[in-house]
C-alpha cells in the first residue's frame, strides 16, 4: 500500500506545483523575460511605422520610452527567483510586479497616445487602436498567472482612450460632432477586450480543470495499477504457497466442485490433478457410510457463505481411511456472493489415533485406580478383621494376670500387631494421598503440648539405644493454633522414627517456632540427628515410595521406606514443604514448613478432651446395646471388651438379622459392620432409619479405612464411625458419649 501512496500523493503534488501561486509567479516571469527580446522587435517595427507617419523625433522618443518601462519589468521579473530563495514573500514580490508592470503599461499607454496623435488629423486612430488591443491582449494572457501584474495593466489599458479623449477636449479640438461616435466605439471597445479576456481567462480555467481532472484520473490510474499490481505479485506468492504448500490446498467452485488441487492434495489422498477437478468434494474423498454430523455441519456451513473448521474422516484412492482437520474459507467476490471456496485440509491421522490411545489409557488408568482402591479396601477388611482378633485378644490377655514371660509373649505380639497395622495404615495412607482423597480436620490445639506428647512416646525407643531426645523451643512463640494436630502429629512420628532408626549414638534434637505470617501463622520444625547420614546424590530419591538410600540400609535397618514419602506428601497437601540437608557420617537434618492458622474463638471446644480413658463405671447402666458383626472372633472380642459393662448386650450374624432384632427388641445403640453376607450395614441402616417409632443410634465398624467409606455410612443414617481393630476405650467412650445422652 505504500506505493499507492506514493503514486497518489506524486500526482496530486504535481498538479499543485504547477498551479501553487508562487510557481504561478515564476512562470509569468519566466514567460515575461523568455519574450522581452520579441516584444522589443514589435516595438521597433511600430516605431518605424510611426517614423514614416509621423516624424522621426516621435518615433525614437515613444520606441525609448516603451524599451526602458518594458527593460525595467524584465530587470525586476530576472530577479525574481533569487529574490524568493533570499527569502522575500511571494505577497511582496506580487506587489513589486504589479509596480513594474504599471510602469511598463504606461510606457506603452504614451506610446499609443503618440501614435494616435500621429493619425489625428485624419481622424482615423486606427494604428493606435491596433497598439492599444493588443496590449490589451498581452496584458490579459498574464492575467491568471499574476492578478496584480494583470489587474494594474488592464486598468492602464483600460483610461487610456479616455485620457486621450479628455486631453483632446482641453487641447481645443473639435470633438463635439464626433463625441457620440466616440463614445459608442470606445464602449464597444471595452466589451471586446472583456469579451477576449473572458475568453482567455475561462480558457486558462478549462485547461486548469483539464488538467486537474487529467491529475485526478492519472492519480485513479496509478492507485489501481499499483493495487492490481500488488494484487497479482499477492495472488503469485499465495499460488506459490499452495502450491508448494504441506497441507492439502484445494478450491471449491459455486457448483460445489473441485477446480484446483496443489501436489499435497495429491500425496495425501492419491488423486490426481485431472482426477479431482469437475467432482464434488463429497463424491471424491467420501467414506461411503452415512453421512457424520461432521459432514453436515461442513455443508450447511458452506451453503451459508461461512468459514469453518472440522475434524472429518475421509477415503483415499487407495481405500484407506485418514482423518483430515479441514480448514475452509468462502472467498467472495464483488458483489457480495461466494465465488470460490478455498479448502486447506491436514493429515491428523496420527494425532487422531494418539488422542484415541490417551483416552483409552485414562480410562485403563481410571480403571486401574479403581481396581486398586478395591484391592486395597478389600486388603485392608479382609487383614483388619483377623487384626481387630489379634490385638483385641492381646490387650485382653494383658490385662490379666500374667508371669513375667507371658507378659514379654503378650507384649510382643502386640507390638507386633501394631507395627503390621501401622504398615497397613502407611500403605493406605499413600493409596489416599495419590488419589487426592485425604481429608484434613482442622480444630485448635495446644502446639507444644501435641510435640511434648508425639516425644514422649518415642522416648522409651530413643532410651533403648541409647539416644537422647531433646525438644527446643523459643521463649516466645504461637502456641495456640488450628489446624490438623493429627495430621502433624502423623509427619513428627514418621521424622522422629526415621531419625531414632538411623542413628546409633548422639542424640535427635527437634527445633519448634510457629510465629505470625500476615493473616496466619508460618510453623517451621526440623528433625535433626547424629545418624548415618545420606550422600548427596540419594537425597532426592528418599522420598520416594518403598525407597531408603540403598539396599544394605533396608537390610540392616528395615522399614518400608513410606514414611517419608507420606510425610512430603501430607506436607504439600497442607500446602507446606519438606526440606533435607544431610551429610554422610555427620547426620541429618529434616525441614518442615507449614501455613497454620490462629486459634479460631468459635472451636474453642476441646475436642481432645473427649473420653479417652474411660472407664466401665462412666458406662450408663441398663442401655440395650446390638452388635451386627459376622465375624465370629470380632463378636468375642466385642463381648469380652464390655463384659464389664452395665449394658444389655445382644448380637446379630448378618444385616437382615440386626434389622429383625431392632425391630424387636428397640435397642439404643447398634454396632453395625459394614461388610456381612445376607445383606450389609448401609443396606440394613437405610432400612431400619425408614421404620417409623423411636430410632437406635448406629455406629459403624468398619475394617475400611477411606474417608469414602465414612461419607457412605453418615450418608446412609449411621451417626458415627470406628475403624477396626477396634480399642477397648473407643468403646467405652461411644457408650459414655451416647448413653449420657439418652
Amino acid at each position: 500500500m505504500a506505493d499507492l501512496g506514493g503514486a497518489s500523493w506524486g500526482a496530486s503534488t504535481d498538479y499543485h506545483r504547477i498551479y501553487n501561486p508562487t510557481n504561478l509567479l515564476l512562470r509569468y516571469a519566466k514567460g515575461r523575460t523568455r519574450h522581452f527580446s520579441k516584444r522589443q522587435l514589435f516595438t521597433l517595427a511600430t516605431s518605424v511605422v510611426l517614423w514614416f507617419m509621423a516624424s522621426p523625433s516621435l518615433a525614437m522618443f515613444a520606441m525609448s520610452l516603451v524599451f526602458l518601462g518594458d527593460f525595467a519589468d524584465y530587470l525586476f521579473l530576472r530577479s525574481i527567483p533569487r529574490l524568493l530563495d533570499r527569502g522575500y514573500s511571494y505577497r511582496r514580490l506580487s506587489i513589486l510586479s504589479g509596480i513594474t508592470a504599471g510602469v511598463q503599461a504606461l510606457s506603452s499607454a504614451i506610446y499609443v497616445w503618440a501614435a494616435w496623435y500621429a493619425q489625428h488629423d485624419n481622424a482615423e486612430p486606427l494604428f493606435g487602436l491596433g497598439l492599444l488591443i493588443s496590449a490589451t491582449i498581452n496584458g490579459g494572457m498574464a492575467l491568471p498567472y499574476n492578478r496584480t501584474a494583470g489587474i494594474t495593466r488592464l486598468v492602464i489599458y483600460g483610461l487610456t482612450p479616455l485620457a486621450i479623449m479628455a486631453s483632446e477636449s482641453l487641447g481645443g479640438y473639435e470633438v463635439g460632432t464626433h463625441t457620440h461616435i466616440n463614445m459608442a466605439g470606445l464602449a464597444m471597445l471595452y466589451v471586446m477586450m472583456i469579451w477576449v479576456l473572458h475568453f482567455m481567462v475561462g480558457s486558462y480555467h478549462r485547461t486548469r480543470r483539464h488538467i486537474k481532472d487529467q491529475s485526478e484520473q492519472r492519480q485513479q490510474l496509478e492507485v489501481s495499477n499499483a493495487l492490481l499490481q500488488e494484487q497479482q505479485e499477492q495472488a503469485m506468492r499465495l499460488a506459490l504457497v499452495a502450491q508448494h504448500a504441506n497441507d492439502s490446498v484445494f478450491l471449491i467452485d459455486r457448483e460445489d466442485k473441485i477446480s484446483w488441487v496443489n501436489d499435497s492434495f495429491t500425496r495425501i489422498t492419491g488423486y490426481s490433478f485431472s482426477e479431482a477437478v469437475g467432482r464434488t468434494p463429497c463424491e471424491l474423498l467420501g467414506n461411503g457410510d452415512e453421512v457424520s454430523e461432521a459432514v453436515k455441519k461442513l455443508l450447511d456451513c458452506r451453503a451459508k457463505g461461512l468459514p469453518f473448521q472440522v475434524e472429518i474422516e475421509s477415503r483415499c484412492k487407495d481405500g484407506s481411511l485418514i482423518w483430515i482437520e479441514t480448514n475452509q474459507v468462502p472467498v467472495r467476490g464483488y458483489n457480495g456472493e461466494v465465488e470460490t471456496v478455498v479448502a486447506v485440509e491436514r493429515d491428523v491421522t496420527a494425532a487422531h489415533l494418539h488422542a484415541q490411545e490417551m483416552e483409552e489409557a485414562r480410562i485403563a488408568a481410571e480403571e486401574g485406580e479403581r481396581t486398586k482402591a478395591d484391592f486395597l479396601a478389600t486388603m485392608s477388611h479382609e487383614i483388619r478383621t483377623p487384626m481387630n482378633g489379634v490385638i483385641g485378644m492381646a490387650q485382653l490377655l494383658e490385662g490379666t494376670t500374667l508371669d513375667a514371660d507371658q507378659k514379654l509373649y503378650t507384649g510382643t505380639i502386640l507390638s507386633s500387631a501394631k507395627t503390621l497395622l501401622s504398615l497397613i495404615n502407611d500403605v493406605l495412607d499413600l493409596s489416599k494421598l495419590d488419589a487426592n482423597k485425604v481429608s484434613f480436620s482442622r480444630v485448635n490445639f495446644d502446639l507444644l503440648q501435641s510435640f511434648e506428647e508425639t516425644l514422649h512416646l518415642l522416648r522409651p525407643q530413643a532410651r533403648e539405644k541409647g539416644l537422647e531426645l531433646i525438644l527446643d523451643v523459643p521463649e516466645e512463640f504461637s502456641r495456640k493454633v488450628h489446624g490438623d494436630d493429627r495430621r502433624i502429629r502423623q509427619i513428627l512420628l514418621n521424622l522422629l522414627g526415621n531419625a531414632i532408626k538411623f542413628t546409633e549414638a548422639g542424640e535427635v534434637r527437634v527445633a519448634l517456632d510457629a510465629k505470625s505470617n500476615g493473616g496466619g501463622l508460618a510453623l517451621t520444625f526440623s528433625v535433626t540427628d547424629t545418624g548415618i547420614g545420606i550422600p548427596e546424590s540419594k537425597l532426592d530419591s528418599i522420598f520416594e515410595n518403598f525407597s531408603q538410600a540403598d539396599a544394605a540400609t533396608t537390610r540392616k535397618y528395615g522399614g518400608t521406606g513410606l514414611g517419608l514419602t507420606i510425610s512430603r506428601k501430607l506436607a504439600k497437601a497442607m500446602g507446606g514443604v519438606i526440606s533435607v540437608t544431610s551429610e554422610v557420617g555427620v547426620g541429618t537434618c529434616l525441614t518442615v514448613l507449614l501455613e497454620l492458622e490462629h486459634w479460631k474463638v468459635s472451636d474453642e471446644t476441646d475436642l481432645s478432651a473427649e473420653v479417652s480413658n474411660a472407664s466401665t463405671s462412666s458406662v450408663p447402666s441398663g442401655m440395650r446395646v446390638l452388635v451386627a458383626e459376622d465375624n465370629k472372633v470380632n463378636r468375642l472380642v466385642i463381648r469380652k471388651f464390655l463384659r464389664d459393662s452395665p449394658v444389655k448386650l445382644e448380637f446379630a450374624r448378618n444385616g437382615s438379622e440386626a434389622v429383625e432384632m431392632v425391630k424387636d427388641s428397640k435397642p439404643d445403640l447398634v454396632f453395625m459392620d459394614m461388610s456381612m453376607p445376607v445383606m450389609n450395614g448401609i443396606e440394613a441402616t437405610r432400612i431400619i432409619r425408614k421404620c417409623e417409632g423411636a430410632q437406635p443410634v448406629i455406629v459403624a465398624l468398619t475394617a475400611n479405612a477411606f474417608d469414602s467409606d465414612r461419607d457412605a455410612c453418615l450418608e446412609a443414617g449411621m451417626d458415627e464411625f470406628l475403624s477396626k481393630p477396634l480399642n477397648r476405650s473407643d468403646l467405652l467412650a461411644v457408650l459414655q458419649r451416647y448413653g449420657a445422652a439418652s
